[in-house]
């Protein structure tokens, strides 16, 4: 039977209306928390990957120096590239496992500071929705983790990408793992949305320092080597919006490698545990600057014209430091 031309236009205005609220939320900005910068205006924290494992695996040796390090640089915080909890994430939000591998490892004073955590492809082999849960919070409430966000310090801003579900091969080739994909119910929208809204973000940031952080590696000569879809998905977008960093871990090592083709420094912090003695591709090697393959940490200090990486081994040795610098204000 034929709708009646009044409410065939009330439908399709419903329907529109619907269609538009879809947009919506798809297409909504990323969360984003403030953290203000120190007094004088600088900023200074951590970086640290693929580390949870009980203690093992010079775990808990890798966490006292970075409790020192984190005194001496009165760090503000402590950025985490993921695969937070081994082997296969967490079981559910009352897993032992996060207080075994974090509450209970990470106890110096410098480190009572929040965390901000991705998922890696490990988290994403458990309860991936576990590690997303307000519950870990009260647990312990420097834990903060989401798929992709935003952190506004003020002097810089960090953006958080959700990886994983850009690597085709944890789709196609799962090697008996299962992954947790309830999140993801498009995977083809959800990537589309992610670079949508990080493009997006990066555009209509004014923050003097502009730093992505992701589980996978854009560029390592370490194991795993350089992430292809990274590269053709997500590098464009970071070369054209005057990104400063790409930290990542997924690699068992620390790395610092220049971009050839932008001022982007990508640099690898993912030896908070297990590390791959001996394990170098010798693949692309173009731009590398350094490359440990022990366990160790990142410390990054930012003030308005100075930016300083260093990594640190599980001694609490410095192996390399990097100077950025830029100008107070922009030329014109």
């Amino acid at each position: 039977m034929a709708i009646p031309y009044q409410n065939s236009r009330t439908l399709c205005f419903f329907l529109i209306l619907s269609f538009g609220l879809c947009l919506v939320i798809t297409s909504a900005e990323l969360e984003r928390f403030e953290h203000p910068t120190k007094e004088d205006g600088s900023l200074s924290f951590l970086v640290l990957g693929d580390w949870g494992r009980r203690g093992a695996f010079n775990q808990s040796q890798v966490a006292f120096q970075m409790g020192k390090v984190g005194e001496k640089l009165d760090i503000d915080f402590v950025v985490s590239t993921g695969d937070n909890f081994y082997d296969n994430g967490l079981a559910s939000e009352h897993d032992k496992a996060f207080e075994e591998s974090f509450t209970k490892i990470y106890t110096a004073k410098s480190l009572q500071k929040q965390w901000y955590s991705v998922l890696g492809n490990h988290d994403y082999r458990g309860d991936a929705e576990a590690q997303l849960s307000p519950l870990l919070r009260k647990i312990d409430s420097r834990w903060i983790c989401l798929r992709s966000f935003i952190v506004n310090a003020e002097l810089a801003e960090i953006f958080f990408v959700d990886t994983t579900p850009l690597v085709n091969k944890y789709f196609t080739n799962t090697e008996d793992h299962t992954y947790d994909w309830r999140g993801i119910t498009s995977r083809k929208d959800y990537i589309a949305t992610l670079l949508k809204d990080v493009e997006f973000a990066l555009k209509k940031s004014s923050a003097k320092w502009k730093i992505v952080v992701g589980h996978h590696a854009i560029r390592s000569v370490g194991h795993h080597g350089d992430t292809e879809e990274l590269i053709k998905q997500l590098l464009p977008i970071l070369q054209a919006n005057d990104v400063d960093f790409y930290m990542n871990g997924h690699d068992h090592c620390l790395e610092d490698i220049s971009d050839t083709e932008s001022p982007i420094q990508f640099l690898t912090s993912g030896a908070g545990s297990k590390a791959w003695r001996g394990d170098i591709k010798g693949l692309n090697k173009e731009g590398l600057n350094f490359f440990y393959d022990g366990q160790g940490f990142m410390s990054v200090q930012l003030n308005p014209t100075d930016a300083e990486i260093a990594f640190y081994d599980v001694f609490g040795k410095v192996l390399h430091r990097s100077h950025s610098s830029k100008q107070l204000h922009p030329s014109t």
